[in-house]
């Protein structure tokens, strides 16, 4: 029984008003209950019981109270699970037809037979989450109607989220052919400003992961990009570069808390979708190679890409008020009360860089790497040492040398000074190279063929021509 009025229905309370009107002049002392009773042509017993009912709950009394059995005085427990069992396993079913199965299934049990009323009552008391329960996988239903926790931020740098998704859009890899590249990302969730990214082909590894976090966390060097710092937690789902032994070590040093997201449901994560989301309605839909435009012909390398996704991020992007927050992304995450928790030193993100497989001997002209040679003075002490050299592959005017695990020095190439370029440039650049002297090498054997054939036809020519007879066989010659 309920005794709070906001449980039963509009209905309920607005006929136990009337009552209450009805009542009203014998309470306030105005009229008598015969007068009532023969005014509003009301047995006086009836009156008599709402007053009762009224003085001893309230508005509550003056309430009809249904049975609430009437529908089912007749239905026992097994009867009623027999319905519902009929109903959830059954899809598309008509309540005719389990009614008819249920009237069987009674007969066989010598229980009293439901009527269709009875039935179409008990499936429809059947809760809308149970229906979509058998309806939808466990996953699927979670998505609908579980219960989300929305972590909110106080200020910049107190969790940053990160995530990767395939760009819908097609651009020219190394072999000229089109593939569509994966988007890292690292956003700020107060500000919703991107600390870090990385557009690359290939899925998404510990790697490179740990490379754009490396970015989001140092310094840029761009006064259009100031966001840096160490984030109080990094909140990603359970991919397997995110829980890799090498991140969390990394975040144990840094003293930042990871925190996942449930298991194949990445609820909670919306900030980052969003992003994606504008990624592809303001940046990708006007690129050629757009994979809903279809008509485009030329397409941008990677290189480009990510030049443009820089420019749209730097000069757009971050100036933009955002949908949510109604500020700028950089302009929220400047506050003027917060400044950046910064790593003591550069080392101390070493970890999250790549490392050689095999030693490196260090030369007396320094240390060759890819083709390239880096030099420091720090390394002539050490000359003919093995080491091992750590680097980021989108910049390897630099790698930083290590001895026995120990740090030694940073390394740099001249070749490559006051440059950043990645090691796919550096090889792009030498397999375009190849490229080029073996089509020269084709074209020159092409071409000595050429001459060797036309010069063998002409011998044949000559040798067939016949030579004129100075015999004189006829009369007339």
């Amino acid at each position: 029984m309920n005794n709070n009025l906001a449980d039963y229905t509009l209905s309920q309370r607005q006929e136990a008003m009337e009552k209450y009107k009805i009542i009203e002049p014998y309470l306030k002392r105005h009229m008598s209950v015969q007068v009532i009773s023969n005014n509003k042509q009301i047995p006086q017993r009836t009156i008599y019981s709402w007053l009762k009912n009224y003085d001893n709950k309230g508005l509550i009394g003056l309430i009809n109270r249904r049975r609430k059995d009437l529908d089912q005085a007749k239905l026992n427990a097994d009867t009623l699970n027999y319905i519902k069992n009929e109903y959830l396993i059954n899809k598309g079913i008509s309540i005719a037809s389990i009614h008819r199965k249920t009237v069987d299934w009674c007969n066989k049990m010598n229980y009293p037979t439901p009527s269709y009323k009875q039935v179409y009552s008990s499936i429809k008391k059947v809760s809308n989450h149970l229906k979509s329960y058998s309806d939808l996988n466990s996953k699927k239903y979670a998505e609908k109607y579980d219960a989300i926790y929305l972590r909110e931020c106080n200020q910049p740098n107190e969790i940053w989220q990160a995530d990767h998704t395939m760009l819908d859009i097609e651009v020219l890899n190394e072999k000229n052919k089109l593939e569509r590249p994966w988007l890292t990302v690292v956003l700020d969730d107060f500000s919703r400003a991107i600390a870090g990214y990385r557009i690359e082909f290939g899925a998404p590894d510990t790697i490179r992961t740990a490379l754009v976090l490396r970015q989001a966390i140092w310094k840029k060097g761009d006064s259009n990009w100031p966001i840096c710092g160490i984030p109080e937690k990094f909140y990603t789902d359970h991919g397997k570069d995110y829980t890799s032994e090498h991140m969390q070590q990394v975040s144990a040093n840094l003293k930042m808390e990871l925190i996942f997201s449930k298991v194949g449901i990445p609820k909670g994560r919306g900030k980052i979708e969003r992003f994606f989301q504008t990624v592809n309605l303001m940046f990708l839909e006007v690129l050629p190679g757009y994979t809903k435009n279809k008509k485009s012909r030329k397409h941008l390398t990677l290189e480009e890409l990510n030049e443009r996704f820089e420019e749209f991020l730097l000069n757009n992007y971050h100036y933009r008020p955002h949908g949510t927050t109604k500020e700028p992304p950089i302009e929220k995450w400047n506050q003027s009360n917060f400044l950046p928790n910064l790593p003591n030193s550069r080392e101390s993100l070493d970890l999250l860089l790549l490392t050689t497989s095999k030693p490196r001997k260090i030369r007396r002209e320094g240390i060759y790497f890819k083709g390239l040679r880096y030099f420091s003075t720090t390394l002539i002490a050490y000359i003919t040492e093995d080491v091992f050299i750590r680097y980021d592959p989108n910049d390897i005017s630099e790698v930083r040398v290590y001895l026995n695990n120990q740090f030694l020095c940073i390394a740099y190439c001249n070749e490559l000074e006051n440059q950043s370029v990645g090691i796919k440039e550096i090889e792009r650049a030498r397999i375009n190279n190849k490229r080029t002297l073996g089509k020269s090498i084709v074209n020159t054997k092409q071409v000595v063929k050429n001459m060797q054939n036309e010069k063998l036809s002409k011998q044949n020519s000559k040798s067939y021509t016949k030579k004129k007879s100075k015999l004189k066989r006829y009369k007339y010659d």
